[in-house]
């Protein structure tokens, strides 16, 4: 085997290095990369839109997380497998690919209305830029104003030292996006404590009876996580924490 190695290293340069010489010549490809001069003012408009679109990709995670039901979510699973004492199961890849997959349920209405008000619109050239990216806004104020409370809204507003907007669509963006995501966090918070609440209670059980026992040894989260995942199994618990949390958003 040793040698058969030996040979293949020897002899493979020289059949990569002879083969070419009997074909032909391999094509290099050229790249280049250069500015003109623009023979009008739309094309420079066009490119303008074009690095405008991949800023905005590149800012897509980011839009996802602020401006959807995906932080609320995530972090009410993130307490869930806290309060269970599983560690890593669920993985953060199911943890999040479901998150991601809840969201896109719940936000479904929105991106439909965004589609058939802005984005169709301006494909088909009926509505110029700045009448989609307004059209887009409204269906997004609304959800994320639904879902903003008002204290926390009137804290940006007061940060921002503006006046106060006589109506909900005259905010800004600037002040609803953290404001509602401060407000995503508090309400996510809130589910967490709720959700602590029973799996503590099991916890302080069975600490009390180890320590009744003498057992002081023993880890209670050793003896406790399989009631833990039993309540959790009986109650249905997957189904009632998504229920309640897509209830959160007034979608069901």
């Amino acid at each position: 085997m040793i040698r058969r190695i030996i040979i293949m290293a020897v002899f493979l340069p020289l059949v990569c290095g002879v083969l070419p010489a009997f074909g032909a010549p391999l094509p290099l490809p050229s790249v280049q990369i250069g500015v003109g001069e623009a023979e009008n003012p739309e094309e420079v408009s066009v490119v303008l839109q074009i690095v405008a679109l991949l800023t905005i990709l590149s800012l897509a995670p980011a839009i996802l997380i602020l401006m959807t039901s995906f932080t609320r979510i995530v972090v009410v699973f993130h307490f869930l497998r806290q309060a269970l004492g599983t560690q890593q199961s669920p993985p953060n890849q199911v943890v999040i690919g479901l998150s991601l997959f809840i969201t896109f349920f719940i936000m479904t209405p929105v991106w439909q209305q965004v589609y058939g008000k802005a984005l169709r619109p301006y494909l088909d050239k009926e509505i110029s830029y700045q009448e989609a990216f307004d059209n887009a806004k409204t269906p997004v104020r609304q959800f994320m104003l639904y879902n903003t409370r008002e204290k926390d809204l009137a804290l940006f507003v007061n940060a921002s030292r503006s006046e106060k907007p006589p109506t909900p669509d005259d905010v800004s963006l600037l002040v609803l996006i953290p404001a509602f995501v401060i407000s995503e966090l508090k309400t996510a918070f809130i589910i967490g404590f709720v959700l602590y609440v029973p799996f503590l209670v099991i916890d302080m059980v069975v600490a009390s009876v180890l320590l009744s026992m003498g057992m002081m040894m023993l880890p209670p989260i050793m003896i406790s996580l399989p009631f833990k995942i039993m309540l959790f199994v009986l109650v249905d618990g997957w189904n009632l924490l998504v229920g309640s949390v897509v209830k959160s958003f007034g979608v069901a």
